[in-house]
């Protein structure tokens, strides 16, 4: 089987960091130099849209003419902004408008410096439940706020849904997914010094078939308190890399990340969790059900994923059930792409990695340098899955038991790619909807001229890829609880086994 590496960052690290919790921008941070911010921005918008032209493989897709013309007006709406940005603030959310706009979520930007924006909010915060937002925590002492459970109808005459898309999805992207509004939804009545949108001044509820207008008090938030409000109503899974054994016999694979790196905790975790898995084989072929646990995990490597597939279905039942879900990969063969997987490939030397992924980055490495030499668009790499004549009886499933995979709305990337595996040749999913990524893979760094952040950039294309250009994957079964409660989950889904 292909071993592909995915190292691209998690999307669910931006959720809760992005623009930093902080409620006092601290006095040494670099936001706070006195700098031309709109020079800053003008270059930094620059160079992105220069390393995008130079090496994301959407310039030059064929299938994706639409593609130029997005980092084209990207960049002609940051220079705008530029002529009007006179602080770190109006730097920052320009750039993550401008990221934003390619509704791809492997085209990232992450701050590199401490410090962060002052954050002010009227007292209260809403979530989404399917599509409306609703008050899911207020400030208990303030009485001018909406009640909790309040449905929000407009602000200052404009439609909740128009309101959201405007003041979250312009700075987010991909707003029309379900996973974006789970995990920044609360950011509809936050302000982290964002200099491109205003605040409301009242907005309109409906509390038990009752519209009710508020005017909003918006102040400075206290960083601790605001912060455990928010990782409370985000219900994220704190697990750890391990397998447990529940009291009725089944399995529980605990798979937090699928991080690649070798000096990472992650990679530890995971190979000390595949080891455990094969000694284990046996008794999980055995069990009445075992659960994939992916909450939290946003992506690495889908070498993990592969690996723990070939343990639990073994590779006959694999051959025989799974449908190729990608034809092929294409690489932009630019200079910093090879460059980046010839660091990775060191690396992984160095961490006595893998054999596998060493071998994998040098095909790379050798396809894309050939194909640069060449002056070719891309360096295709075919790799379909082996047509094996079938003899004899077809291979039966080895799992006495369902195998039952959870997710939440945090998957995405090599998550997705396990997510793809583990459902075609059996696997239940079950938990909530994931996210979703484009068919634009394997990300790579790059710094910007500021040195105040770095973006992340795709190198390869998926072609012919079963799972369509960002759509998610959806459960079978839909736990409508708190996802962070892991003995209530384990509880649901002994409940749905028993009835399978």
């Amino acid at each position: 089987m292909k071993t592909p590496l995915l190292f691209a960052a998690s999307a669910l690290a931006l959720a809760m960091t992005s623009a930093s919790a902080s409620a006092q921008t601290p006095p040494a941070s670099p936001l706070t130099e006195a700098r031309d911010w709109s020079a800053v921005l003008k270059q930094d918008a620059q160079a992105l849209h220069d390393v995008i032209l130079d090496s994301h493989p959407g310039t030059v897709d064929p299938l994706n003419p639409a593609f130029r013309g997005r980092v084209e007006a990207g960049l002609v709406e940051a220079n705008r902004r530029a002529a009007l940005t006179t602080d770190a603030s109006g730097w920052w959310w320009a750039m993550r408008a401008y990221v934003a706009a390619f509704d791809d979520g492997h085209v990232q930007i992450s701050m590199q410096v401490p410090g962060g924006f002052p954050i002010r909010w009227p007292g209260f915060l809403t979530v989404f439940k399917d599509a409306d937002q609703v008050v899911a925590d207020r400030d208990a002492s303030d009485a001018s706020t909406p009640s909790l459970g309040a449905r929000l109808i407009d602000c200052d005459d404009v439609p909740a849904a128009q309101l959201a898309q405007a003041r979250i999805g312009e700075f987010r992207g991909r707003w029309f997914l379900q996973s974006q509004h789970d995990q920044f939804g609360d950011w509809m009545f936050l302000n982290a010094s964002n200099p491109w949108q205003t605040e409301m001044r009242q907005c309109r509820f409906d509390i038990g078939g009752q519209t009710r207008t508020y005017g909003l008090n918006w102040r400075l938030a206290d960083a601790d308190d605001l912060n455990a409000r928010r990782l409370k109503l985000a219900q994220r899974a704190h697990n750890g890399f391990n397998i447990t054994r529940q009291d009725d016999g089944g399995y529980w694979l605990s798979m937090p990340s699928f991080n690649a790196s070798p000096d990472s905790e992650a990679y530890a975790g995971l190979t000390a969790l595949l080891a455990e898995a094969a000694n284990r084989e046996a008794d999980l072929h055995a069990a009445p059900y075992v659960v994939l646990d992916l909450r939290g995990n946003g992506g690495g490597s889908s070498h993990w994923s592969q690996m723990l597939a070939l343990t639990l279905w073994g590779e006959p039942w694999i051959r025989a059930n799974l449908e190729q879900t990608v034809e092929a990969v294409e690489w932009r063969p630019s200079k910093d792409n090879i460059a980046s997987l010839e660091a990775f490939r060191e690396e992984i030397r160095q961490g006595g990695g893998s054999a596998d992924m060493i071998q994998w980055a040098e095909k790379a490495i050798t396809g894309m340098t050939q194909a640069r030499a060449a002056g070719l668009a891309y360096w295709r790499d075919g790799d379909p899955v082996e047509e094996v004549e079938q003899t004899g009886a077809a291979p039966s499933n080895p799992n006495k038991g369902r195998i039952y995979v959870l997710t939440d709305s945090a998957c995405a990337s090599a998550c997705l790619d396990a997510v793809d595996l583990w459902k075609a040749v059996g696997a239940v999913q079950v938990g909530r909807e994931t996210s979703a990524d484009t068919v634009y893979m394997e990300v790579r760094n790059a710094a910007l001229p500021s040195g105040l952040a770095e973006i992340g950039v795709p190198m390869k294309v998926y072609r012919g890829r079963a799972r369509g250009n960002n759509e998610p994957q959806l459960p079978s079964h839909l736990f409508n609880g708190d996802m962070s409660d892991t003995a209530a989950l384990a509880a649901w889904i002994r409940e749905l086994n028993s009835r399978s």
